[in-house]
């Protein structure tokens, strides 16, 4: 989910209403957390985009969403942090551990909105899913961000990193329920923590610095990928701004990206629902821009 947007079970309808006021994504939140430098694939969506209604002059930089890198020059993240921009949006992708750390820096260096969105990441251009939003049963919440030849080479020469493997064609529905239940999940992302309670109401603290964390299997649909995050069991989970961030599947000592984060319940406290990766759908997205195994 895109940072300050619904984490909850929401009908698709209803996740576009509330997304269309252009703010940021979810996160992963404290308990059972930890952060995850070795995870360098991961990244996170930095936009920026316009606020007085100039679209001229984007005026506004931030992070808003994660991703992983799944070829040197392709992003993946979610559609609902790819769409309902200003007209003149422009979309940057950061590899750092502690963008909002950097993001900070450059602020107060007094640099321009252009000067922070090149100093921390590297523009890309945008392709989300012609068939988002999609309905209850395939959302086709899916987006990447492409690099051409020299951006590519530019991400590469800021950041080391191996692009994530993605899973085969139905690889979860052939592992079955019992594995995928036995099975090790980790959900990586920027997002911000778990609900506190204050005098304000219930907020969102943190979040712009990469963490990761283990869930549990607890169902497997069409396109989704149910995983419990429950702190009694011993997991930690996704909240907001981990949207299209990475839920990778440890099988035989490989890490495989199985589903990205989209939705949950709102707190950030019981369940992450993710999109599929080896679905005929996200297969057919993912095949215009990456090889597939």
């Amino acid at each position: 989910m895109r940072r300050n947007a619904l984490f909850a079970s929401l009908t698709t309808a209803a996740v576009a209403a509330v997304l269309a006021a252009a703010t940021p994504a979810s996160a992963i939140n404290t308990y059972n957390a930890e952060p995850a430098p070795e995870r360098t694939e991961v990244g996170a969506l930095i936009v920026q985009w316009d606020r007085d209604g100039d679209s001229s002059t984007p005026d506004v930089v931030d992070w808003y969403c994660s991703g992983t890198m799944i070829d040197r020059n392709t992003f993946l993240t979610a559609a609902h942090c790819t769409t309902d921009w200003a007209p003149g949006v422009r979309f940057y992708v950061s590899l750092a551990q502690d963008v909002q750390g950097e993001l900070d820096a450059a602020n107060a260096a007094g640099l321009s909105p252009a000067e922070i969105a090149a100093k921390v990441g590297v523009e890309g251009t945008e392709h989300t899913s012609p068939d988002y939003p999609g309905n209850s049963a395939d959302a086709h919440d899916i987006a990447v961000v492409e690099f051409n030849d020299t951006q590519a080479a530019a991400l590469a020469k800021r950041w080391e990193f191996t692009p994530a493997t993605l899973p085969g064609a139905g690889q979860l529905d052939a592992l079955g329920s019992r594995q995928l239940d036995a099975a090790r999940w980790d959900v990586v992302g920027y997002g911000t923590e778990e609900a506190a309670r204050g005098p304000g109401g219930q907020t969102h603290p943190g979040g712009g610095v990469r963490m990761k964390a283990e869930v549990g299997f607890n169902a497997l649909n069409k396109t989704w990928v149910r995983l419990a995050m429950n702190s009694s069991r011993g997991y930690g989970g996704a909240c907001y701004g981990d949207s299209g961030g990475p839920n990778f599947l440890t099988v035989e000592g490989e890490l495989i990206l199985a589903a990205t984060t989209i939705t949950g319940d709102s707190p950030c406290y019981a369940t992450n629902v993710s999109y599929r990766l080896d679905t005929e759908s996200a297969r057919g997205f993912l095949g215009d821009f990456v090889a597939l195994p």
